[in-house]
């Protein structure tokens, strides 16, 4: 199977815009519950904003955007975390027919000076002080940034002051003139392989993701009677965000949010919002259960934990087996352990995220089989989806009550997917945006970047009997060993990273003899993994490996190991190790597999240069700065193969009898 298209659910936007739905909302429901702020006074409370409450802020702060100079056309800024004036400024902006830029928080001086140098950018809102150093920092002449404003100056109440002297009909005048095709945004990939570039997404795309989303999926966004409710944390400047965003006001979802991504912070305002539905990306998944692991381990109940841990994913197993034809579901024994610890374990960790969440979404980076089937197993859903900024989020996901575990879906209604013949995805549908913006014209114009209506995505994978698409990988990511072996990095390191003490992994081999590979260790998991060891902790996976072939938080690659009494502390990390390694080698064949490693220091970071700000690595970037350690790897590789075919060499020649 090479193609693969399914209907439309949604019409497409006809007239208007995306701050429409806003107005629409507060004039037919204005004391509808559109928004939740944190209440300054009790910051475990939180505040309903109604329909008219936000209309009547946007329409204000569209007034000041005005007095201040921002015409329909003209390129803003925002450069801010996920708070709830990102989304008044955007729906601001929209209303006048403006363009939204965003930006990362966390964007470098020089980052940012390629988006407001290549985007046109005239005006921009930053958070607090330090951001502004970093647009003055940015700032040269081939900027045109002429207005800034700060959120933590109270620039809302300000610019909403400066703009009572215009009236309502002002803003209205120019929201009518929006129309679908009408530019919303411009966001810029992540930038794993080059120089970021700015994708031109209209109203009509957003518009298209949203509604369609909630057309096919809105039933399971909460129980039947039960308000949907969403609090947003991921970066509102990636599209992912974005969209979330969207979805919410135009779907009438509760929306909150969520600035700070600590563990704790993000836990506490889970369980004081109580969202109906999570959407995240696999790393925060993976947090909330290395989390409640830790939890149970420091509360003596880290067998428990394990062995609730096993059956939630043979439990979903045999539910999935039963839903393909091809089993007959869990028997008598794993659906009562199942009904036991959902009491002890599983009801416990789906309070901690406020006690309602039964369905969630994952996008930005694959998702893990094995973790899909545990949260599936724990009583949550977890809809697996694919896509780019240049789709305006998702262009495939897992259908409604189908979900294929280990696979990203089906293409979004409306959509399509043609797999080219060297296995790239190509994608095609009203979600896929209008160009990249060209960033050497004068004029900010921009080209399609698509081929007869089709996008080419860079991405690897193959569709399954049944429709369903496999990503296996970045056409650019491809190694090529001097041996001629073609390996694909992601699987391999999908499988390291799934080991709590692992973090991050870059695999390499590029022109090389074999695969080796860089990895960097997560602090907390190393220092907890310490404790524990000390503690006799490595004897407790055997019972549950013994029984079902595997143990730990969540499948393969997951357990501890056992560690040397007499090795050293490194040794025994490096062992650890050593191990996930072998674990990720199981899935691939000999030429593939992963020959020697080098454990880094230290972490790759977006300060290094090393990461982008939606935290994914800079491949290129990373085999330079680390060209040293891994010339050694390599040459120490070679000399331990040349050690061990002498070696094989001495005891042929001494005869098989020979001590």
């Amino acid at each position: 199977m090479r193609d693969i298209s399914v209907p439309a659910l949604a019409a497409p936007l006809r007239t208007g815009g995306l701050a429409d739905s806003v107005f629409d909302t507060a004039a037919y429901q204005p004391d509808f519950a559109q928004l939740a702020r944190r209440d300054a006074a009790d910051p475990g409370a939180w505040r309903k904003v109604t329909a008219a409450e936000f209309r009547d802020e946007v329409l204000a702060l569209a007034r000041g955007l005005l007095t201040g100079g921002i015409r329909p056309g003209t390129r803003v800024a925002l450069m801010s975390r996920t708070r709830y004036e990102w989304t008044l400024f955007s729906y601001a902006l929209w209303a006048i027919g403006a363009h939204l830029v965003p930006v990362y928080p966390t964007a470098s001086a020089e980052q940012l000076r390629c988006i407001l140098s290549g985007a046109r950018v005239t005006a921009i809102v930053v958070e607090n002080e330090a951001q502004a150093m970093t647009v003055a920092a940015a700032c040269d002449d081939a900027t045109g940034l002429r207005r800034l404003w700060q959120l933590d100056r109270d620039c809302v109440r300000r610019l909403a002051e400066e703009g009572t002297r215009l009236t309502d009909a002002d803003v209205h005048r120019l929201r009518r003139a929006v129309t679908p095709g009408s530019v919303a945004a411009i966001v810029h990939t992540s930038g794993t392989t080059g120089v970021p570039r700015g994708c031109v997404i209209t109203h009509a795309n957003l518009a298209a993701e949203c509604d369609t989303l909630h057309a096919g999926w809105g039933r399971l966004l909460a129980a039947p009677g039960e308000r949907p409710s969403l609090l947003a944390f991921l970066p509102l400047a990636h599209i992912y965000g974005l969209m979330v965003q969207v979805a919410c006001l135009r779907g009438g979802i509760l929306l909150g949010h969520q600035p700070d991504l600590s563990p704790d912070a993000l836990l506490a305002a889970l369980a004081s919002f109580r969202p109906t539905v999570l959407f995240a990306v696999p790393y925060v998944y993976e947090k909330i259960c290395d989390r409640a692991r830790r939890a149970a381990e420091r509360a003596g109940r880290r067998r428990t934990f394990d062995a609730a841990m096993t059956v939630a994913v043979r439990y979903a197993e045999a539910l999935a087996e039963e839903e393909r034809g091809t089993g007959r579901g869990p028997d008598p024994f794993l659906r009562a352990r199942h009904a036991v610890y959902e009491r002890l374990v599983y009801s416990r960790i789906r309070e901690s995220l406020g006690g309602r969440v039964r369905t969630a979404v994952s996008g930005g980076s694959p998702l893990l089989r094995e973790l899909g089937l545990l949260y599936a197993g724990i009583g949550i859903t977890i809809y697996n989806g694919y896509g780019l900024t240049e789709t305006t989020g998702a262009i495939t996901v897992q259908p409604p009550g189908r979900v294929r575990f280990g696979t990203v879906g089906m293409p979004l209604p409306g959509s399509a997917v043609h797999l080219a013949l060297d296995g790239e995805v190509w994608v095609r549908g009203p979600v896929v945006f209008a160009g990249y913006l060209d960033e050497g014209d004068e004029k900010g114009t921009w080209g399609s970047g698509l081929y007869d209506g089709w996008l080419p995505t860079g991405d690897l994978g193959h569709l399954d009997d049944d429709g369903y698409l496999v990503i296996t990988g970045r056409k650019k990511d491809i190694i090529i060993t001097s041996g001629g072996n073609c390996v694909a990095p992601q699987g391999l390191e999908e499988r390291l990273r799934a080991h709590p003490l692992i973090s991050q992994c870059v695999v390499i081999g590029d022109n090389r003899p074999y695969v080796t590979a860089l990895i960097t260790l997560d602090p907390d998991a190393l220092a907890h993994w310490r404790r524990l060891d000390g503690d006799g902790a490595q004897d407790r996976e055997d019972e549950y490996e013994d029984a079902y072939g595997f143990g730990g938080a969540y499948g393969p690659g997951r357990s501890y190991g056992r560690s040397a009494p007499d090795a050293s502390p490194e040794e025994q990390v490096r062992a650890e190790v050593r191990r996930a390694v072998a674990r990720a080698n199981s899935s691939v064949s000999h030429g593939e597999s992963i020959r020697a490693f080098r454990i880094l220091p230290g972490e790759f970071s977006q300060e290094s240069g090393l990461m982008t700000p939606s935290q994914k690595l800079r491949r290129a970037a990373i085999v330079r700065a680390y060209a040293v350690e891994i010339d050694a790897m390599y040459a120490q590789g070679e000399h331990d193969l040349r050690e061990s075919r002498a070696e094989r060499r001495r005891a042929a020649a001494a005869g098989p009898y020979a001590r």
